[in-house]
């Protein structure tokens, strides 16, 4: 399903306010089920699940111990949704993620055909760990899949079920063996998501759950079916020409060039934010106000995402990187710079 599928933005019909109804109970059932194992890091769990919400993909970067990977995996547990996680390698190949066709003996005639071996993309969740250790060859092997939510292997082209979510992690702080991600497929990932080490307290907890032998049993709170519900029924929620145009001006300002340009875009971005940073600032604000109980999309609900939307999409120059300056402090000036109207009508 393509995630900029063009839907009805009408929830005034009964069943749709009962499925928003259902939809944010099951955040809270999903949540509290997830905080048995994951303790702490709200924000990053919170944007893991408007990532499900919409139907998008996400990436997440922090250092090793973080959870990253535990926290997907515990999410597909919650969900009851197939899971698969790649280890990202240098000697990964594109048929490794996709699969590939074998010779096989048929056993009624006794001759030998060429039969598809589905790779581990053909799951629910998949987990593309540390993606930026293989060559840009395998990793875009990932891009019609997160896209089109599909993969072709010699020509013939075979649909993954539905619902299908890529989340990919990062190290920050291991460099050697590892390429850039190619702009094209980090422009797919809805969210660039940071993930911190947590306070005191919370580490001392995690510690103290983690090293004993309780395995926690989750109630299915939400199916994929249900997902697939709430991702059409995000798209309903009507979004205001106002705060349309105010989405679309956080990531235009980005883009612009020359004299009337401002300062920090003409010194530091070498190429601003694309089409779908807009895209996604829209559709992340109305899972959010869904799952925030109003069925119209703020301005607060933008600026909310302005951050895990836009810093993987602006590309920074040279004198950013030898200045220090991080994509965080320019969205803040873009946020700064940029005004709120003053009527969302």
């Amino acid at each position: 399903m393509d995630p900029f599928e063009t839907e009805s933005t009408d929830l005034e019909k009964e069943d749709d306010i009962a499925l928003a109804d259902r939809m944010r109970a099951g955040r809270e059932l999903i949540l509290s089920e997830i905080h048995k194992r994951i303790i702490g890091q709200q924000e990053v769990i919170n944007e893991t699940l408007l990532t499900l919400f919409v139907g998008g993909n996400s990436l997440i970067i922090g250092v090793p111990g973080l959870a990253k990977t535990l926290l997907i995996q515990t999410m597909a547990q919650v969900l009851d949704l197939k899971f698969a996680r790649i280890q990202f390698t240098p000697d990964l190949m594109p048929s490794d993620i996709t699969g590939t066709d074998i010779i096989q003996e048929d056993a009624a005639t006794g001759g030998r055909k060429m039969v598809f071996a589905p790779g581990p993309v053909f799951t629910n969740i998949l987990l593309a760990d540390e993606i930026n250790r293989t060559p840009p060859k395998t990793q875009s092997a990932l891009l019609e899949a997160m896209q089109e939510h599909r993969v072709t292997v010699q020509g013939r082209t075979y649909t993954l079920e539905e619902p299908f979510f890529v989340f990919a992690t990062q190290n920050p702080i291991e460099l050697e063996g590892t390429y850039p991600l190619p702009e094209a497929q980090l422009d797919r990932f809805m969210f660039f998501i940071v993930i911190e080490h947590p306070p005191e307290e919370e580490e001392l907890e995690v510690v103290r759950t983690t090293t004993g032998l309780v395995e926690p049993e989750y109630t299915h709170a939400v199916t994929g079916a249900d997902l697939v519900d709430f991702q059409r029924l995000v798209r309903k929620v009507p979004v205001s020409e106002t705060v349309m145009r105010y989405a679309l001006s956080l990531a235009r300002t980005s883009r612009l060039k020359g004299d009337g340009a401002p300062e920090f875009t003409r010194k530091w971005i070498a190429y601003g934010a694309s089409v779908r940073a807009a895209q996604y600032l829209i559709l992340g604000g109305k899972a959010r106000a869904i799952t925030e109980g109003r069925y119209h999309v703020s301005f607060e609900d933008i600026r909310a995402l302005a951050h895990p939307v836009l810093r993987h999409r602006l590309l920074l120059n040279f004198h950013a990187e030898s200045e220090g300056i991080t994509t965080d402090q320019i969205i803040d000036q873009l946020l700064e710079l940029v005004p709120v109207p003053t009527s969302q009508m």
